[in-house]
């Protein structure tokens, strides 16, 4: 298949289906900007993509939900290397997203990597010939016909999975008892015609508020049941006119200013959801008291059951301008109280019994359980489960102990309360792709390599974040969210500093954070740090300066205009 091409630059073909020198788990961002980063900075074509759905593009596929939409800027959430001047909206919706990313996979010609309707059941880690041995279920019938499981072998194991994958169903008696219409906001049925219908939905965090303005405007009562309230700020949309988008395709220079002015303000309110008592985090909380205010006017008892009694930033703030002005509908009702049961005809709140048609899930993932429902085994036999007992934890968000040549992205303490996961996705890729090939170098020498993380370097770092961590408004006792472990109140999904904090401590690889082994080993046993660099988004130049040096040029050359015409004058006078 692969020519005169040196291995790994040879894609896996027929007679190799079960071997690879990498094996990426997942086809959303993280999965597509490692297999980039594979092709572009290590010259390696001999990987495989797999994905348990039909199609890639990872959250941005399950999620299509009425209103379903970013609340990241469209131009900030996308990839440094593939800006995209064509986005229609200052925030993207969900179909336009998808889009992007089935164009970025054409352009890398990543399909043809990519086994969809492949899910992976296990993935176990050899150590007598120190390779990964990833079990896969196929899901598709016609597909299944040829092999409906089998296994592959590989150098190295890269989860693309992310946080927001497997939905979580509400811890609620009579769940499954329901005999009315039941779908989760991740599982959104389109064939079924909710109009007119009763309608009740249990949550009201980022997702739900996108999709009750939407569905309000065409069921005939929509009930929200609510939990806790949310800070909710402005989001200020806007399409994007034909004129802008000429601009940034043609005038590029233009487009990355914007792009990194929209960085520069984004990390500007690490503040805001981290430290509760900052200026910043007290100006959020006051937008987002005005815009209640605002929306739901001489409201007061509107404004004691939807403000927060927490800090922002605890929990995800949410970004809409359509969201409060729902409760102002005659077909929508507000309820607070405690959800006592699910029954067959519908939900029982504080002893009485609502019947309804349809009962939406707008509950969340299982963001915690990292990599579930996949069965990991790594070194020695040690699984996953058993090794992140107490929550999930690992060395930069990316390296896990005892799981050799392995690398995760949007791993645990990786996830951003205030800018785009991008930025941190491609920070991670670099990384992983550092480690892979050192590794893929080793094979190709007829010699092995091993990589694994030193527990002891494993715990400093995670002891330093956490530190952090429990000072911020994430750890604020009067809520909950689905950044921490419930039972332990462990924070185990985000960062405690900025992205560009982040994108330098993965800009090189301190090989003396890691346990190496193999006949390669002494090859970088006592290295210097492998430097990798970062993609440096933010501002580097500020307006100020940038006015001050177009006035510099602009008198350098009306000088040189004059100068020339008294020199002609001189001439010819």
């Amino acid at each position: 298949m692969g020519g005169d091409m040196p291995w790994p630059q040879v894609p896996v073909g027929n007679k190799d289906h079960t071997e690879a020198a990498v094996v990426i788990i997942g086809a959303g961002i993280s999965g597509l900007c490692t297999a980039i980063d594979l092709i572009k900075r290590n010259n390696c074509r001999n990987f495989i993509i797999l994905e348990k759905s039909g199609g890639l593009g990872g959250t941005w596929r399950d999620n299509k939900y009425p209103g379903c939409c970013c609340d990241v800027w469209s131009h900030l959430y996308s990839f440094s290397f593939e800006q995209n001047p064509e986005w229609t909206r200052e925030y993207p919706g969900q179909e336009e997203i998808l889009q992007y990313l089935m164009g970025v996979a054409q352009k890398y010609e990543l399909y043809r990597y990519v086994r969809f309707n492949t899910a992976v059941e296990s993935a176990k880690w050899d150590d007598a010939e120190k390779k990964w041995k990833t079990k896969v279920s196929v899901q598709g019938a016609k597909d299944a016909e040829f092999g409906s499981t089998y296994t592959i072998t590989s150098d190295f194991l890269v989860s693309a999975v992310g946080q927001l994958n497997v939905p979580k169903m509400p811890d609620i008696p009579g769940v499954d008892e329901f005999r009315g219409k039941m779908m989760h906001s991740a599982r959104w049925d389109w064939s079924y015609d909710i109009r007119g219908k009763k309608v009740a939905i249990i949550g009201n965090g980022a997702t739900a508020a996108q999709i009750i303005p939407e569905i309000a405007k065409e069921v005939g009562h929509l009930t929200i049941h609510q939990r806790t309230p949310n800070w909710v700020i402005p989001r200020l949309d806007s399409s994007i006119p034909p004129w802008k988008r000429n601009l940034y395709k043609y005038m590029p220079l233009i487009r990355h200013r914007k792009r990194a002015d929209m960085m520069d303000y984004r990390e500007s309110f690490h503040a805001a959801v981290f430290d509760n008592a900052s200026a910043t985090a007290q100006f959020m909380e006051k937008v987002s008291k005005d815009h209640m205010r605002a929306q739901l006017p001489d409201r007061p008892d509107l404004w004691e059951k939807l403000e927060p009694k927490y800090s922002i930033g605890c929990k995800r703030v949410i970004i809409s301008d359509d969201y409060f002005p729902v409760f102002l509908r005659d077909n929508v009702r507000l309820e607070t109280g405690k959800i006592d049961k699910i029954t067959e005809k519908g939900i029982v709140t504080d002893g009485k019994e609502e019947e309804y048609d349809v009962i939406v899930l707008a509950t969340g993932f299982r963001t915690v359980e990292f990599m579930h429902p996949i069965d990991i085994t790594g070194s020695a036999g040690r699984t996953l489960s058993s090794i992140w007992k107490e929550g999930g934890q690992a060395l930069y968000g990316v390296t896990v102990e005892s799981l050799p040549n392995f690398g995760m992205l949007y791993g645990p303490n990786t996830n951003l309360g205030h800018n785009s996961i991008i930025l941190m996705i491609e920070a991670q890729s670099k990384y992983i792709n550092a480690l892979i090939k050192e590794v893929i170098e080793a094979r190709r020498k007829g010699r092995t390599l091993v990589i694994q993380p030193k527990v002891k370097r494993i715990q400093e770092f995670n002891d330093e974040i956490q530190s952090e961590l429990e000072r911020s408004s994430f750890a604020d006792p009067n809520c909950n969210s689905w950044y921490k472990v419930k039972e332990s109140g462990k924070i185990t999904n985000n960062w405690s500093r900025t992205v560009v904090d982040y994108q330098k401590l993965l800009s090189s690889v301190d090989w003396s954070d890691y346990d190496l082994s193999g006949s390669s080993a002494e090859k970088l046993a006592g290295q210097k740090p492998t430097y990798i660099g970062r993609v440096v988004e933010e501002s580097q130049v500020s307006y100020k300066t940038m006015g001050l040096a177009a006035l510099s040029f602009a008198a350098v050359g009306i000088a040189a205009a004059l100068r020339q015409k008294q020199a002609g004058r001189l001439r010819f006078g």
